[in-house]
C-alpha cells in the first residue's frame, strides 16, 4: 500500500469518525512515522482515549487490530533504506535514525510482551528444567543470540552448548536422544537446514523448542514454538527488533528456570558472580 493511499484514506474519512476516533487520527496524521513506533498505550494516552478506542479505529481501516495497523502504516511510509532498516530514510541524521531505531525497538518489544503466552512459557521452562543437556542453535544474526543463551544457561549446572555451524548442528541433532532439549532460534523459520535439523532431532527423541515465526516450516517441526511477531522484513533489511525480542525471550526462559530452582539455588549463582570480583577494578567513591 502506498503512503498516499493510507494517509489519504484516513484524511478522507475524518468526517465519518466519531470524536474519540478522530483524536486517534489526529495523532497519527501529525507524525505517521512516530506513530509506527508507539505502543497502543502510548497512542491512547497521546490521543486521550482508551485502548479499545484505538483498536476500534484500527479495525475500521480493514486491519486486525493495532499491531496489524502499525505494520500497514509502516509499509505505507517511505520504503526506508534497503539492507539497513525500513524505518530509516537515507537523509536521516543521527538524532533521526537514533530515535527511530529506539522507538521501533521499544514498540516491538511491547507488542511481543503483550502477545506472550504465559502457559507456553511455563511449558518451555518445564522442558528446560528437566533437560539432561541443552543445545542452542542459531545461524547468521541468530548465532549471537544462541551464544547469549549459553552464557545465561551454563549457570544451571547443566551441560549447555551453543552452535552456529550448520554441520555441527546436524551432527548434534543426529547424536541426541530422549532427555535432550534443542532450542532453535530463527526469525523467519524458513531456513531449510534448520527445519531439517529440527525434524532429525525430534526423530531421535529430543525435545525441540523453537523461537521463530508462527506458522513457519520450523514451527511445524518443533515440540513447542515461542512465536515472534514483528513487522521486520529480514529478507531485505538488517535484523534489528527481531533480534532484541529473541534476546528478551532468552532472558524470560532463563529467569523461569532460575525461579523453578528455588531460593537455595541463589547461593550457587552468587558464587559465580563473586568469582568475577577479583577481575574488576573497584568502584571509586
Amino acid at each position: 500500500m502506498a503512503r498516499y493511499n493510507m494517509i489519504e484514506r484516513i484524511r478522507t474519512r475524518l468526517e465519518e469518525l466519531n470524536r474519540s476516533e478522530r483524536k486517534v487520527a489526529d495523532v497519527i496524521m501529525k507524525d505517521p512515522g512516530a506513530a509506527t513506533g508507539m505502543s497502543i498505550a502510548t497512542l491512547a494516552q497521546k490521543a486521550s482515549v482508551s485502548e479499545p478506542t484505538v483498536n476500534r479505529f484500527c479495525r475500521s481501516f480493514e486491519t486486525k487490530g493495532y499491531p496489524d495497523f502499525k505494520i500497514k502504516l509502516a509499509q505505507s511510509l517511505a520504503g526506508g533504506t534497503p539492507y539497513v532498516s525500513r524505518s530509516i530514510d537515507p537523509d536521516d541524521d543521527a538524532k533521526g535514525y537514533g530515535d527511530k531505531i529506539f522507538g521501533a525497538t521499544i514498540a516491538a518489544l511491547d507488542d511481543a510482551r503483550r502477545a506472550l503466552d504465559p502457559k507456553l512459557i511455563e511449558r518451555a521452562v518445564d522442558y528446560l528444567i528437566q533437560a539432561k543437556q541443552i543445545s542452542f542453535f542459531g545461524l547468521g544474526a541468530s548465532g549471537p543470540v544462541a551464544q547469549d543463551a549459553q552464557h545465561k544457561f551454563f549457570r544451571f549446572n547443566l551441560p549447555v552448548m551453543a552452535y552456529e555451524d550448520v554441520l555441527m548442528q546436524r551432527m548434534v541433532a543426529a547424536a541426541c536422544h530422549t532427555g535432550d532439549v534443542i532450542v532453535i532460534i530463527s526469525y523467519t523459520g524458513r531456513t531449510r537446514e534448520l527445519v531439517e535439523i529440527a525434524e532429525l532431532a525430534r526423530g531421535n527423541g529430543a525435545v525441540v523448542l523453537g523461537i521463530t515465526a508462527p506458522g513457519s516450516p520450523l514451527a511445524a517441526q518443533c515440540t513447542e514454538s515461542l512465536d515472534v511477531i514483528t513487522p521486520e522484513d529480514t529478507d531485505v533489511y538488517m535484523p534489528m527488533t527481531s533480534r532484541m525480542i529473541h534476546l528478551a525471550l532468552i532472558d524470560v526462559l532463563a529467569t523461569g528456570v532460575t525461579l523453578r530452582r528455588g531460593e537455595g539455588f541463589l547461593d550457587h549463582l552468587k558464587k559465580i558472580k563473586d568469582s568475577l570480583q577479583a577481575t574488576r577494578f573497584p568502584i571509586e567513591e
